[in-house]
């Protein structure tokens, strides 16, 4: 197995009056790794379906090795040895890895030769610098033990060009530099080549050699990475300068205050099982806690407990006052949220944008006249929410479902963070959003920490974590195992607790 030389050239996709791509051209040398950058609808996920045989162009050329391949199917990607590693996994949960990893290749024999097999995989597991256990089912590992998987099963089925989209979204920072720097330790050995799609500058910086970004489902920029600062790398893909960043700093207000005080919080999961383990945690006014911890955790338990979503036992104050996460107590005390995958956690899908917008108010005057909605004063609202967050929509009476993710967290800001919020309870906010409402969602959530509302920020992200917060704490097996104000953090550290090294 040698790393192969990709040379895609004018290559375009149209769906129907649509472009996706639009003539782009990308050269990945043999034995490097490529970064393909771009915001959300830039053309990414259309531009690597067409190299694995999902989608086939319409115009332009692929060429594999200086020679002119066409690719109709993920079988001819498989046959020249394209493969890529999903941001969602392909395992089956009730086979063990090494189950999964002889299942996935192209062709089965009658009679499976184990012995052979095992001794192939662990070959190739022995260069890893990760241990796995090939015999352990997939439904028992950890979110970046499977990721870790998937990557075997890549390397198992022998291929020159690894595709890897997001790989390190459910990795702590450990397992990050695990993963990405064997890929990177692969290609300059010429194992293989690489195609790198992420979001994160450091790991564009620290992994890929080459960039190419997309915009609107065109190139607009190819070339070395170290050639590029991140901010001219951000405003290629945004096509304008970046707005200036909110003061991070800024002083909070009512420093040492708690708003929010969490005690012995114990909440179970959906099997009955205790998940969150008797939390104590509290947050200060003017104060943004960041909650780390790889998923399945206790997390989305404890998130959904504190906005009533599910039942728990222990005590939950905003300032001095019981809560429990009733609609009349998120309003009286100034509780919102901000969840991951709004439309599905904090959305009515089917309803209007101008409906959406006024589920927090529709039943208080002007919104409501007696048993009557007021539909002009929720039309009025909705007008001024959509300009002022910058919500891109064909009209205020369209579904909420036909908005593109950034737009819905966009009109999901808006009604949270126009309400009286003394805190926030935001979680995975940016979650498979693009770079420019990443950015906006960051700012926002500054804006109100620095007006004096508590924030309680839950993310798999440890970046963005850093970036934000004021103080760190991490959650493992369901409890809180360490606490560091941000400025004495260290990532390393943290990454430790977070895959549950509480000895580091």
């Amino acid at each position: 197995m040698s790393a192969l030389r990709l040379d895609i050239t004018d290559m375009t996709r149209r769906f129907g009056a649509v472009t996706a791509l639009d003539h782009v051209s990308l050269s990945v040398k043999a034995g490097t790794v490529h970064a393909l950058l771009g915001e959300n609808g830039a053309g990414k996920s259309t531009l690597v379906k067409c190299l694995v045989g999902f989608y086939q162009p319409d115009e332009g050329a692929i060429a594999v090795d200086g020679e002119a391949k066409q690719i109709a199917s993920p079988k001819e990607a498989d046959a020249l040895g394209i493969g890529m590693v999903y941001q969602h996994f392909t395992l089956v949960p009730s086979m063990t890895i090494a189950e999964n990893l002889v299942a996935s290749a192209a062709k089965l024999p009658g009679l499976i030769n184990w012995r052979r097999e095992m001794e192939r995989l662990r070959s190739i597991t022995h260069g890893l610098p990760f241990s796995i256990d090939l015999d352990v089912r997939t439904s028992q590992l950890s979110a970046g033990e499977k990721q870790k998987a998937e990557l075997i099963k890549q390397l198992y089925l022998g291929r020159r060009l690894l595709i890897l989209d997001e790989p390190t979204s459910v990795l702590t920072p450990d397992e990050a530099e695990q993963v990405l720097g064997h890929v990177r330790e692969l290609a300059s050995t010429g194992v293989l080549s690489a195609i790198l799609i992420t979001h994160k500058f450091d790991e564009v910086r620290r992994y890929t050699d080459d960039v190419t970004i997309l915009r609107k489902g065109a190139a607009v920029h190819r070339g070395a990475v170290r050639d590029l600062s991140n901010g001219e790398m951000a405003e290629a893909m945004i096509g304008s300068p970046l707005a200036q960043e909110q003061e991070r700093r800024a002083r909070p207000v009512c420093a040492h205050e708690q708003i929010l005080t969490i005690e012995n919080l114990t909440v179970k999961g959906d099997i009955g099982l205790d998940v969150v383990k008797g939390i104590d945690l509290h947050v200060n006014k003017g104060e943004i806690v960041g909650v780390a911890g790889v998923s399945g955790n206790g997390q989305t338990e404890m998130v959904e407990a504190l906005m009533g979503q599910r039942n728990s036992h222990g005590a939950v104050r905003v300032g001095t006052t019981r809560f429990r996460g009733s609609r009349k107590e998120i309003a009286a005390l100034g509780v919102y949220g901000l969840p991951q995958e709004p439309l599905k956690n904090a959305c009515v899908a089917s309803m209007t944008l101008a409906e959406n917008l006024a589920l927090r108010n529709f039943d208080r005057p002007p919104f409501r006249k007696g048993f009557f909605l007021n539909r002009r004063a929720i039309h009025a609202q909705a007008d001024r929410l959509v300009k002022q967050f910058k919500v891109k929509a064909s009209g205020l009476d369209v579904r909420m479902n036909t908005l593109s993710g950034g737009n819905v967290q966009r009109a999901v800001l808006g009604r949270e963070l126009t309400q009286d919020v003394r805190v926030l309870i935001a979680s995975n906010p940016t979650f498979g959003l693009d770079f420019l409402a990443c950015e906006e969602t960051h700012n926002r959530i500054l804006e109100a920490r620095n007006v004096g509302a508590g924030v309680l920020l839950i993310s798999e992200d440890l970046d963005e974590l850093l970036r934000l917060v004021d103080r760190i704490v991490v959650m493992s097996g369901g409890r809180i195992v360490y606490e560091v104000p941000a400025g004495d953090a260290e990532k390393h550290v943290i990454g430790k607790y977070m895959a549950g090294d509480s000895h580091r």
